[in-house]
């Protein structure tokens, strides 16, 4: 039985990685890192905190495995800081916190692309998020890069949605690993790595998931 961490839960991949992780038979505890409530279950624990200013000695740091599924759009986050502080910072706190506690292991949605030495400042940060998360030390980390994600949105996001539906046409020609990344097998992977993955460093992409 796992004692789960997830952050990000009220995101896109992340609702899905909660709402799986709830029904999970192998998951014992879910405690979801928010930054506004969310519905409660009798096998969860929300803490809600601001993220600048994550405790570093809680209990509830004290978990069997991490997902992370935490991150913002230039869209809603114009400050180059301020995004990188969301997509980067943060989770890598999350990681030493847990890693600090007794985690052994961590998952995170990265990107298709991700490289730290990319010409393209999004898949540059994902690329640099994976290389100091390696540094931590988790006896296994789950890197899941998919391609454009697919799944019912809160929020409206008109441009999104147009190449969305462009990739969902052009789907049968695109090599396996462009094409669209349902966000709910997304989780899955990511639940799955953060449970039961070997030991090691695995990468998972749109031909790895099932």
């Amino acid at each position: 039985m796992t004692r789960l961490l997830i952050v990000g839960a009220t995101g896109l991949v992340g609702g899905f990685v909660l709402e799986q992780a709830l029904a999970d038979a192998r998951v014992s505890r879910v405690i979801a890192l928010t930054r506004r409530p969310i519905a409660p279950h009798d096998r969860l624990e929300n803490v809600v905190l601001d993220f600048a200013a994550m405790p570093a000695d809680a209990a509830w740091w004290s978990v069997d495995g991490v997902v992370s599924a935490l991150g913002t759009t230039r869209a809603t986050t114009k400050s180059p800081s301020a995004y990188r502080t969301i997509d980067h910072d943060y989770p890598l706190a999350v990681a030493r916190h847990a890693h600090a506690h007794g985690a052994t292991r961590f998952a995170l949605v990265s990107s298709l692309g991700a490289n730290p030495r990319s010409r393209f400042a999004y898949t540059r940060l994902k690329g640099e998020l994976e290389s100091e998360l390696e540094k931590v030390g988790f006896p296994s980390l789950t890197i899941v890069r998919p391609s454009m994600l697919d799944g019912p949105r809160t929020q409206a996001r008109p441009n999104e949605g147009t190449v969305t539906a462009i990739f969902r046409l052009l789907g049968p020609v695109l090599p396996r690993r462009w094409r669209i990344s349902p966000a709910s097998v997304v989780a899955a992977c990511l639940l799955d790595g953060a449970i039961a993955a070997p030991p090691g460093v695995h990468l998972k992409h749109n031909e790895d998931m099932t």
